[in-house]
């Protein structure tokens, strides 16, 4: 089972947008996929389940708490996974309690359990894909922990740009400390304008100081904003837009990649 988290501190740069479109592109590659949602905001979430996410228990918050608090009678990780509307898409679902968990889950040194917890999927999923908070805090590195390969989202803006080798450091050192098999799989560079002189020179320049850019680029696209409205990955809403055929030309990089 591959598993893979989308990293960044900063917000706003398309992590659970990205987590999603790979994941469906990898579901309508005949994977079997699992979407694990660690932001309290639970976007993901909602963008695989819309409205049915009101409904959909046993949440995150349940499978942290039994963490918390062991039990002879906790819930297998299985519990937890809820199907989509989409064939071989799966999600384990967020929830705002989360956060009211973390300093209990850090002061006791659960950081490993959710690495644990995906060990127990591993016959039920060929892939996972972990959507993070825009901070390095107990729900990002337990991911990056958990996780084989890391994918950084950078949305052209040089506030990003400036970050980018702080980004890359911390997951050096997560890797140092406590994940030897942990990758950086690559920079997805995304809302770029080919025709905006900005954006392209800012990736020209991360090119030349060797970052591991993924050769696939990510376009701004007002579908985008469609597909969450209606709670539809992209690939399932229009299998031909060129946003979609961008998404699926980075999932087979990425594959080519591993292969």
């Amino acid at each position: 089972m591959l598993r893979r988290v989308v990293f960044n501190q900063k917000g706003g740069v398309g992590k659970s947008t990205i987590s999603v479109n790979l994941a469906a592109a990898a579901a309508q590659a005949g994977r079997r996929v699992l979407v694990v949602d660690l932001d309290p905001q639970g976007n993901a979430s909602r963008y695989l389940l819309g409205d049915a996410l009101e409904s959909a228990t046993p949440t995150l918050a349940g499978f942290f708490d039994q963490v918390l608090n062991f039990s002879l009678y906790a819930k297998p990780t299985a519990a937890f996974v809820h199907s989509t509307p989409f064939a071989g898409l799966s999600v384990m679902v967020s929830d705002p309690e989360i956060a009211e968990l973390e300093g209990k889950l850090e002061s006791r040194h659960k950081i490993y359990k959710l690495r644990e917890a995906l060990a127990e999927l591993a016959d039920d999923f060929d892939e996972v894909w972990i959507d993070t908070p825009p901070a390095l805090n107990f729900f990002t590195l337990s991911a990056l922990i958990a996780a084989d390969g890391c994918l950084i989202p950078f949305d052209c803006d040089a506030f990003s740009r400036q970050a980018l080798l702080s980004l890359i450091g911390r997951v050096d050192e997560i890797r140092a400390d406590h994940n030897a098999g942990l990758a950086i799989e690559g920079i997805v560079v995304n809302q770029f304008q080919p025709r905006a002189s900005l954006p392209v020179r800012m990736v020209e320049e991360l090119a030349e100081q060797g970052l591991p850019l993924l050769p696939t680029r990510l376009s701004s696209s007002v579908k985008v904003r469609e597909s969450h409205e209606r709670a539809v990955p992209l690939p399932f809403l229009d299998a031909r837009h060129k946003l979609t055929l961008e998404f699926t030309a980075l999932y087979a990089d990425l594959a080519g990649a591993r292969a």
